[in-house]
């Protein structure tokens, strides 16, 4: 599968991220046999990066994926987590549940926000515990959207100072709105944007500033929620789009979208796994999964064949515009011509009105 480094850090991202909340629990229960064998699909898929965080499954996300990458080689793949929320005993923790944050687990432990120099030093070590590792590759400030400033003062100064003495090879930020992370990307040093459901092919909100941003600074994103939600898995009456149900226009657009990539022969959830990485300053699509089949089928709609004529197609009903970057690339996983070089439909930024 292929790999692109991030920057001067040397911590290489394939392709295909694999999002491990889903094996946190996320909405519904999974065995560990069931986490463990998900993360041995993505590895023998060729999957080498892995995403987690101590909020999925307060903490039993980082359990699961340290136990079931234990034992291999730890320079054969690439580990990010997050800061900004610790994970405390609950004192009347245990008797309920985590449902309330989308994770089906007892709530033995309550999260804490927390972007202090101590809190990112604290919920790093505590990562590691659980992952059961020496190190992560990859450390990203947590939604710090009501916690900027300290995030920017204090959270970020510390990351920056742990990449410096090697306890990280690569800090940034990972949230699912577009100013916060474009102002890091003008006012700091970071090496990546974990960007959620802004780059998709409903919506392009990252290319007004996060993705030309990163592009102009030799910078990395890596998109995740390119489902919005499910909404662009298959959409119909009662799906979702940013975690709630889908409003009737924003489901008729999806249906539309439906219409056209299946009248070139692809699923609408094979171009929307494909469709972020046609632009140069996306290195990686991150998707969740909680079961070997989950895996292979997001495997198998990443290696389809998506003709240049689809996004045309979707252009012409103007749900796409015309500038936006399109991939034209081989399919992940099969040799021949580098599988990020976009068409040359265009710039970088895109207007309101299509969206």
């Amino acid at each position: 599968m292929r790999e692109t480094t991030l920057g001067s850090t040397g911590v290489k991202v394939t392709e295909l991220s694999f999002g491990a909340a889903g094996i946190g629990n996320l909405f519904r229960p999974v065995t560990d046999e069931a986490a463990f064998a998900t993360v041995e699909a993505a590895w023998d898929a060729g999957v080498r990066t892995f995403d987690t965080a101590p909020h999925y499954g307060l903490g039993l996300s980082e359990q699961r994926l340290g136990a079931a990458l234990r034992g291999r080689d730890r320079d054969a793949y690439t580990v990010s987590t997050k800061v900004g929320r610790l994970l405390e005993p609950n004192p009347e923790g245990g008797r309920g549940d985590d449902l309330a944050h989308g994770f089906v687990v007892p709530d033995a432990h309550r999260r804490v926000w927390d972007f202090s120099r101590d809190g990112v030093l604290r919920s790093l070590e505590a990562s590691l515990d659980r992952l059961g590792l020496d190190r992560v590759d990859i450390a990203l400030l947590h939604d710090p959207d009501h916690h900027a400033e300290q995030a920017l003062t204090e959270a970020y100064p510390a990351l920056e100072r742990l990449r410096g003495e090697g306890v990280v090879k690569a800090i940034g930020i990972g949230v699912n709105q577009c100013p916060l992370p474009a102002r890091f990307l003008r006012e700091t040093d970071i090496d990546v944007v974990l960007l959620a459901g802004r780059y998709t092919l409903l919506e392009q909100e990252g290319l007004v500033e996060v993705l030309p941003e990163a592009a102009a600074r030799g910078k990395k994103v890596i998109v995740g929620g390119v489902f919005n939600s499910g909404l662009l898995t298959d959409p119909k009456p009662g799906s979702m789009y940013d975690y709630a149900p889908a409003p009737q226009q924003v489901l008729d657009r999806a249906l539309r979208m439906k219409a056209v990539t299946e009248r070139y022969g692809v699923p609408l959830r094979a171009a929307a796994l494909r469709f972020p990485l046609g632009h140069p300053a996306v290195a990686s699509v991150l998707s969740g999964a909680r079961s070997t089949e989950e895996v292979r089928d997001t495997v198998d709609q990443m290696r389809r064949p998506v003709p240049a004529a689809l996004w045309d197609g979707l252009s012409a009903e103007r749900l796409l515009p015309p500038h936006v970057p399109a991939p034209v690339s081989t399919p992940v996983g099969e040799a021949g011509r580098p599988a990020q070089e976009s068409s040359s439909r265009g710039g970088d930024r895109c207007g309101g009105d299509h969206r």
